[in-house]
């Protein structure tokens, strides 16, 4: 499968969030990366469940605020 992530937030122990786009099934979603000493095993989540899912950490934050920019409008200078 084609797909693409970025990285939406590294916490210190080493778990890791990605927005990922997975080109073959047009989907996206969230993968938590936990990190080696937790079974280090991924997880994909839908969007919609990882937000209502104790939404309120900076992996959360920097996900709203990535669908944020996505309706700014652009200041006139």
């Amino acid at each position: 499968m084609t797909e693409k992530a970025r990285e939406l937030y590294r916490s210190a122990n080493g778990d890791r969030w990605s927005l990922v786009h997975e080109y073959d099934t047009c989907q996206v979603f969230v993968r938590h990366e936990p990190n080696l000493s937790s079974g280090g095993r991924p997880t994909d989540i839908s969007i919609g469940d990882f937000l209502v899912r104790d939404g309120k950490g900076p992996e959360h934050a920097e996900l709203l605020r990535l669908i944020g920019t996505l309706v700014e409008t652009p200041v006139d200078k």
